[in-house]
């Protein structure tokens, strides 16, 4: 099974480091969103991607294309003009980088690496977020569903402690409550190879036409995930995200 993952968008709200980097290379723990949301399908035996390229997508072309060299133990003989590898730490990982473009949109940029997709389900992810989703149970609850295509619902973490107040004084203060109880998009979706069809051209947002069609024509299954999951669109998400992996009990890492 292949996972195909959106990595070209711009990455405008967390700017502070999107200036100088795609933000699936944002990097947690020295490594990138992009790389342990790979580790993430890899822990689940899928280690075919195709990744979505746009935005500064040369870095990320040459991330891979260096990753062996930057993983190894080597030495240079400059004289000689070669290189030695004494030890090889690579993943099992085959990757397809595909410039899908700078400005086209989520479904455009799916749509665009269709000629790279075999005639079978398929995963499909946004760049920027992590999960501590069950990736066999996903994949099996879209199976029984026989739809088109499945969703992971989600429930959005707080973004700001609340505070419970009475005449004036603080009764309970939470640190960063769930949301509001409804369920989100929070990617990690399940497709058949049929759902290239919903999509029109570059222009297509993914979450608009294609998914509410689908849903009209009950063909979107959602698999409800209570656990953990965790975007990263300002400094302060990814600072979570750091902490988490800094003091070893990440939820995504299953590896």
């Amino acid at each position: 099974m292949k996972a195909v993952i959106l990595a070209g968008g711009f990455g405008t709200r967390i700017s502070e480091e999107t200036q100088l980097k795609p933000k699936p290379l944002i990097e947690i723990g020295e490594m990138p969103l992009l790389w342990h949301i790979m580790k993430i399908y890899s822990s689940y035996g899928i280690n075919d991607f195709i990744i979505c390229c746009g935005y500064k997508g040369f870095m990320i072309k040459e991330y891979f294309s260096n990753y062996a060299l930057h993983n190894s133990n080597l030495t240079i003989d400059l004289e000689k003009n070669n290189i030695k590898i004494h030890s090889r730490e690579v993943e099992p990982w085959k990757i397809t980088l595909v410039d899908t473009g700078l400005n086209t949109m989520t479904g455009g940029r799916l749509k665009k690496v269709k000629e790279y997709l075999d005639d079978e389900t398929f995963c499909f992810t946004y760049g920027d977020g992590l999960s501590d989703i069950d990736l066999q149970k996903l994949i099996n609850f879209h199976k029984d569903q026989k739809t088109l295509a499945t969703v992971t619902g989600v429930r959005p973490p707080g973004r700001f402690g609340a505070m419970s107040i009475s005449e004036n004084k603080v009764l309970k203060f939470q640190e960063k409550p769930e949301g509001d109880g409804d369920w989100i998009n929070g990617g990690f979706f399940v497709l058949e190879p049929q759902v290239l069809e919903y999509i029109q051209n570059e222009n297509t947002i993914w979450e608009r036409e294609p998914l509410e069609k689908l849903s009209n024509e009950k063909q979107l299954s959602a698999y409800l995930h209570s656990g953990f999951w965790q975007p990263v669109d300002t400094i302060r998400e990814k600072n979570i995200l750091e902490e988490l992996w800094k003091n070893n009990s990440a939820p995504w890492k299953k590896w």
